[in-house]
């Protein structure tokens, strides 16, 4: 069999700048490698073993619906995700998620449209809300809920905080009832048998209704009035914290007290921006790339050191205390989520540590050149600019 002998310059090989590599003219995806330079040719920093931090919702099974369609990633998928899983959804106009629950919680970031949310608490109290782009919702672990597509329909990421989750292993109303005998649905409703005879056979997961009416409309009053912490959170009309590289905008249980197992960041990183070199020293980090290009080097120490790039649509997985950066490599802004099994979101600077440590002992640990230990900054810059000097 003759492979075909490529030798435009824009099809990448395995060589490095510094010589090392060879050609590669065998079976190959091309268009992969081009996505992935930085895995295809790692920097000569890169050592060691690290599991792979990467998975792309793209490669995911997609389950079609009448009303919508839902995907997932989760350990299934990338085995090093334990602590948090992940859905992406999208409802048509008056598509439905039915009513269900969960045995996890639910954290959810509205990517695109609008729906409605509906849920009760397990004191009786209910909650009606309209959401939109950049909104969030938090159901705790055995809340029912339900989710509906408005006039647009909608889009959004689901979190669970439990890597091994499936959205198919879910607690859903049609399912509950197509599996209870009817004599007993009509003894706990107080109804005929024959009330039941139109039941759905199984669950019906997400199907195809009408547009909902105004929220107004939809109003059920409760003498228990309604619960007490809101289950959303307009996360994009939070003002941001603005650095020379970007935005940054934090959401836990001090923001948004009903979410106390998800944790959160929206980061924007500008053209030429990079989340600088940290590390998280309470949990994990999940991460969902919804806008632009980039790359990150993840050091797990023993001089192991692994560079992945991200596309939107991409997940990435920063396991405990490991550092980090995510560099922006095109030319459009990256926007992206940092998500946590965690009730508050925390972070070390490895530049404001350095800057609150003497300066002696920094020099000497580093040969630190003036030019550097002048450089650190006492005030944490999440995401800072290339070249970027002491203001």
């Amino acid at each position: 069999m003759k492979h075909d002998q490529h030798s435009s310059h824009d099809i990448p090989q395995p060589i490095r700048k510094d010589g090392a590599g060879a050609t590669d003219f065998g079976p190959r995806d091309v268009m992969r490698d081009m996505e992935n330079p930085d895995m295809f040719v790692p920097p000569e920093t890169d050592e060691g073993l690290i599991p792979n931090l990467k998975f792309s919702f793209s490669d995911t099974h997609m389950h079609l619906n009448q009303g919508g369609w839902s995907r997932e990633v989760t350990a299934r998928e990338l085995p090093i995700s334990t602590t948090l899983a992940a859905v992406n959804m999208r409802l048509t106009p008056g598509g439905v998620r039915e009513l269900h629950w969960h045995k996890q919680s639910e954290w959810a970031y509205m990517i695109l449209g609008r729906a409605r949310i509906t849920s009760v608490d397990q004191d009786g109290r209910n909650f009606i809300e309209d959401v939109e782009a950049g909104d969030l919702w938090f159901f705790p672990a055995g809340i029912p809920h339900s989710i509906q597509g408005l006039e647009e329909g909608c889009e959004f990421l689901l979190i669970f905080d439990d890597g091994q989750f499936s959205e198919f292993d879910t607690f859903s109303i049609t399912d509950w009832f197509a599996h209870t005998p009817k004599d007993v649905l009509a003894a706990n409703f107080g109804v005929p048998e024959s009330a039941f005879a139109s039941l759905p056979k199984k669950e019906r997961y997400i199907f195809q209704s009408t547009v909902p009416g105004s929220i107004d409309s939809q109003k059920v009053s409760d003498p228990y009035g309604t619960v007490p912490k809101s289950f959303t959170y307009r996360l994009l009309a939070q003002k941001p914290l603005v650095f020379s590289g970007g935005t940054v905008r934090i959401v836990d249980s001090k923001n948004f007290p009903i979410s106390t197992t998800t944790a959160a960041a929206l980061v924007e990183i500008k053209p030429g921006g990079i989340r600088e070199l940290h590390w998280h020293p309470n949990n994990d980090e999940w991460q969902y790339y919804l806008t632009g290009t980039a790359r990150m080097t993840v050091f797990a120490a023993n001089g192991a050191a692994r560079t992945f790039n991200y596309r939107a649509g991409d997940v990435g997985y920063v396991p405990f205390a490991m550092g980090h950066y995510v560099q922006n490599t095109g030319k459009e802004s990256v926007w992206f989520l940092e998500v946590f099994k965690s009730d508050r979101f925390e972070d070390i600077s490895l530049n404001q540590w350095m800057a609150l440590t003497p300066k002696e002992l920094v020099q000497e640990h580093l040969h630190a050149s003036p030019e550097l230990m002048r450089a650190l900054r006492k005030e944490k810059w999440p995401v800072v600019k290339e070249n970027d000097k002491l203001l």
